[in-house]
């Protein structure tokens, strides 16, 4: 199964956003947890509980919003999200939990929904205790904020950013049982890019009908072909977590995988979880480009992923993108460590349409040419094993010297 997404069997929903599927008010504001003015606190609120599915970081110290989130998500089913960036709340104790639970507490109080559908999530510095008094003032203040347009969908994505220089949202409708059905989504994420489950902070709404098992399945296989294949410089924070809603609104008959319109769902809910990846890979801290590894005639899927990722991975790798160096011993090297099976003899290698390897030997090429292309916004490395069937696609960045310096001084 390759990643790129058969894009004929939805629509691109231009300016759409978080807010477009119907039953959803979204909204953000600044409460003091920044030392910035920027928005630093944010809520997702449905009409209706909603179908609801998540995935989490395997990291073993997971941050006290996913415990809460994982109880509240028990029954399938959500009606609000309560965000707040600035602060992880991660490694804090029993005083996290607690604190963890009182946003929750506070949001269903403020939002009029039940406590137990409502989602935590934190993202920001480790090991420091919240702001109780600062989140409470915030949360307090969001249900006036909340709506349906450009500028509370505009807020909520300012409220959930880090180091992250640009928004990521999508959105797309597919047509299911002759209705229109709308899919989007909202991330965050720059740094400490290395997810194991999803991304960094991603919340995904819908308005289809769905279950809750099948909104869980789906999420799985968009996110393994997306947010697992995604990396900035390895590392997975302790509090990754990706959240997707569906309101129902749309009045199609149920979503199964045996629905005759799930594949068109399928795709387009896949192609909003690509979009958001790829512009967390492209926003990675202090980066210039966004490069793309694409291996083909693998043994099998699985063993393109663990390819793809080692390449793009690569500390080598992305210091010569950086460099715009088409060193492709680098490349081959990652692909030889990759712990995969490869014929060392049918390895071919391009630079976008450069080939530079072809049957694991040198091929001569023109370095002006290539030294072009790498120094463009976008570089693909196409890697073709000849061993198998098996294809994946991986994003990442460049490794830049920006990169040191943002994250030599990130808690101070």
């Amino acid at each position: 199964m390759g990643t790129n997404v058969e894009q004929q069997a939805f629509s691109v929903v231009e300016n759409g956003s978080i807010v477009t599927p119907g039953g959803f008010t979204v909204g953000g504001l600044h409460c003091g947890l920044k030392k910035t003015s920027r928005n630093d606190i944010g809520a997702i609120r449905c009409d209706v509980p909603a179908t609801a599915a998540a995935v989490y970081t395997t990291n073993v110290f997971q941050a006290a919003p996913l415990k809460v989130t994982r109880e509240s998500l028990s029954n399938g089913r959500l009606q609000a999200v309560i965000v707040n960036s600035g602060n992880a709340n991660a490694c804090t104790g029993q005083q996290g939990e607690e604190d963890a639970y009182a946003m929750r507490s506070a949001a269903a109080r403020e939002l009029g929904v039940a406590e137990e559908d409502v989602a935590v999530a934190s993202t920001g510095v480790i090991g420091e205790l919240l702001k109780m008094d600062a989140v409470h003032s915030g949360i307090i203040g969001l249900p006036t904020q909340l709506g349906k347009e450009a500028n509370e969908a505009e807020q909520f994505s300012q409220a959930i950013l880090t180091t992250d220089l640009v928004k990521k949202e999508a959105c797309v409708s597919v047509i299911v049982n002759g209705k229109t059905v709308t899919i989007a989504g909202a991330a965050k994420g720059s740094g400490m890019i290395h997810p194991n489950m999803a991304t960094m902070l991603a919340f995904m709404t819908s308005d289809a009908v769905i279950g809750a098992e099948a909104l869980q399945r789906l999420l799985r296989q968009a996110t393994n072909h997306t947010f697992n294949m995604i990396t900035v410089d390895g590392d997975t924070s302790t509090n990754d977590m990706l959240v997707a809603m569906s309101s129902g609104y749309a009045g199609n008959e149920e979503l199964t995988m045996d629905h005759p319109d799930w594949e068109a769902f399928a795709a387009g809910f896949t192609y909003v979880c690509q979009v958001l990846a790829k512009a967390i890979a492209r926003d990675g801290e202090g980066a210039t480009k966004l490069v793309e590894v694409e291996v083909t005639g693998a043994v099998s899927d699985e063993s393109a992923q663990a390819i793809a990722k080692t390449v793009i991975g690569s500390s080598l790798v992305k210091s010569a993108m950086f460099g715009a160096d088409a060193n492709w011993g680098r490349i081959i090297a990652a692909v030889g460590r990759a712990g995969q099976p490869v014929n060392p003899d049918t390895v071919n290698i391009r630079l976008g349409d450069i080939p530079v390897l072809e049957q694991s030997r040198p091929v001569v090429f023109d370095e002006e040419a290539a030294l072009a292309y790498l120094q463009t916004d976008t570089v693909r490395i196409v890697v073709d094993l000849h061993h198998g069937e098996g294809t994946a696609t991986a994003w990442g960045c460049d490794l830049t010297y920006d990169y040191v310096r943002i994250n030599a001084a990130y808690r101070t």
